[in-house]
C-alpha cells in the first residue's frame, strides 16, 4: 500500500484541538464531582452537609485514565499484526534509469518503512517498536519516566485539592501561571531562547492570573460545600488559598513538561506509550502514598472522613452513582489529554503546549456560567483578556505593540518535517 505524506502542519491543529476538548472536558467533569454530595445529603442544614473532597483519589483515577493508554496499544497491535499483513501491498518500485538515479532514491525513501517522527528522527513503520539502545529510555531506563509521574502526582494532587476552594474558571485561569515557570525552566534547562517580548509576555500572563485572583477574593462564589463558612470573609480567604494551592502546583507541573520533552527529544518512544508508563508509575507511587497516608492520619479520630481515609473516600466512589461515572468520564478523558497534549510536546515544544492550553479558559468559563456555577465578573474578564492577549503574543500570533519588540525573525513552532502514514 502506498504511502502518503502529510504535513507537519496538517496533524497539529487536529492535535491541539482535540488535547483542548479533552481538557475542557477533564476540568468541568472534576469541579462537577466536587459538586456531589456524599454525606448528610437529607440533612436541611446546608453547612451539615459533605460533599465529595478526595483529591487524592482523583488523582489516582487520572493514573488509571493513563494506564488505559496500554489498551489502545495492544489494540494497535493487533491491528497491525493481523490487518495490515493481510492487505495486499500494491505499491510497484519505480525502475531507476542511468539518468534518473536521483528519482529512485526519493522513491525509495519515500515508500521505506521508515517515519519521521515529531523530533526528526527516524523509527519504523509501526509505532510500538521496542526503544533503540541510543535512546535515553532503552532498558531499565523506562524507569526515568517515573521521574514526570512523580512531578504529575504533586501538582495534581494540589491543583485538585485548590479546585475545592475555588470555581472551575478561577482554577483554570490561574493554571495560566504555569507559562512562566515552563518559559523559565526551558531556558535554564533545555537552553531555549526567549526574546524580549517573550518575557514580557509571561510577565503580562502573571499579571492576568493575579487579576484573576484579585476577582475571586472581591466577588467569591458562594460555596455549598458543607466544610466551608459562607461568610465573605471566609470565603475570599478560601480563594485566596486555593489560588495559592493551584499556581504553587504549577512549579511540579512545569517541571513534568520539561522532563517530558527532555525525555521526548532523546527517545524514539511514542507519546501514547509515554502516558502509559507515567500512568503505571503515578498509580503505584499513589497507591502507595494513600495506604500510608490512611493508617498515619486516615484512621485518627481527627483524620476521619478526611482526604486521607481511604474506606471513607472509596465508600463514597463505590456507592455514589454519579461520583462512579463522572470517575469512568474522567479516566477517559485525562488519557485522551495527556496523550494529546504528549503529542503537542513532541510537535511543537513544552512551552507551546502550556499556552496552548490557556486557550481552554474560555470554554471553561462559558459553562460554568451557564450551569450556575459562579457569577459573572467584570475583573475577571479583564484577567482573561490578558492572558491570551499575552498567550498569542508570545507564541507570534500577533506582533508586538513596540517597534524594539519585533524582532526579524521569531523561531518557528510549527516543524517543518513531513509525518509519513503507510
Amino acid at each position: 500500500m502506498a504511502s502518503t505524506i502529510i504535513p507537519a502542519r496538517a496533524v497539529i491543529p487536529f492535535l491541539v484541538g482535540m488535547m483542548l476538548l479533552t481538557g475542557v472536558c477533564n476540568t468541568l467533569l472534576t469541579k462537577y464531582q466536587d459538586n456531589q454530595c456524599v454525606r448528610n445529603c437529607d440533612d436541611p442544614d446546608p453547612k451539615k452537609r459533605r460533599h465529595f473532597e478526595q483529591p487524592v483519589i482523583q488523582t489516582l483515577q487520572m493514573f488509571v485514565g493513563e494506564m488505559g493508554c496500554w489498551l489502545v496499544v495492544g489494540l494497535m497491535k493487533l491491528y497491525h499484526r493481523y490487518v495490515l499483513k493481510s492487505t495486499p501491498n500494491n505499491y510497484q518500485p519505480v525502475p531507476a534509469n542511468d539518468n534518473d538515479d536521483g528519482l529512485a532514491a526519493d522513491n525509495a525513501s519515500i515508500h521505506s518503512t521508515t517515519a519521521l517522527n515529531g523530533s526528526g528522527n527516524r523509527s519504523s513503520s509501526s509505532p510500538f517498536k521496542a526503544e533503540e539502545p541510543g535512546s535515553v529510555l532503552h532498558g531499565w531506563r523506562i524507569c526515568l519516566l517515573s521521574l514526570p509521574a512523580i512531578c504529575d502526582i504533586l501538582g495534581t494532587t494540589l491543583m485538585n485539592a485548590g479546585l475545592l476552594l475555588v470555581a472551575a474558571s478561577i482554577y483554570q485561569m490561574t493554571r495560566g501561571a504555569l507559562v512562566l515557570f515552563v518559559g523559565l525552566f526551558s531556558v535554564i534547562f533545555l537552553r531555549r531562547h526567549l526574546h524580549l517580548f517573550q518575557w514580557l509576555s509571561l510577565v503580562g500572563v502573571m499579571t492576568g492570573v493575579a487579576i484573576v485572583g484579585l476577582a475571586g477574593a472581591i466577588q467569591p462564589d458562594k460555596k455549598h460545600v458543607g466544610t466551608q463558612s459562607t461568610e465573605v470573609n471566609s470565603d475570599a480567604l478560601r480563594v485566596i488559598i486555593g489560588v495559592l494551592m493551584i499556581a504553587g502546583a504549577q512549579i511540579f507541573t512545569a517541571t513534568q513538561f520539561v522532563l517530558e520533552e527532555w525525555i521526548l527529544e532523546r527517545s524514539t518512544i511514542e507519546p501514547i506509550k509515554v502516558v502509559g508508563w507515567e500512568g503505571v508509575f503515578g498509580f503505584s507511587v499513589t497507591l502507595l502514598g494513600m495506604t500510608a497516608l490512611h493508617f498515619a492520619i486516615g484512621r485518627t479520630d481527627a483524620g476521619r472522613y478526611g482526604i486521607f481515609d481511604m474506606v471513607e473516600g472509596w465508600r463514597q466512589f463505590l456507592e455514589y452513582r454519579s461520583v462512579f461515572v463522572s470517575s469512568i468520564l474522567i479516566m477517559i478523558s485525562i488519557g485522551g489529554f495527556n496523550f494529546f497534549g504528549l503529542s503537542v510536546t513532541r510537535s511543537v515544544s513544552a512551552t507551546s503546549r502550556s499556552t496552548i492550553d490557556t486557550c481552554r479558559t474560555l470554554f471553561i468559563w462559558i459553562v460554568s456560567l451557564g450551569l450556575g456555577w459562579e457569577t459573572f465578573k467584570w475583573l475577571q474578564v479583564l484577567g482573561f483578556v490578558l492572558l491570551v492577549y499575552f498567550t498569542f503574543l508570545f507564541n507570534g500570533i500577533v506582533q508586538p505593540p513596540f517597534a524594539f519588540l519585533r524582532v526579524r525573525e521569531v523561531e518557528e513552532l510549527l516543524p517543518q518535517e513531513p509525518i509519513e502514514h503507510n
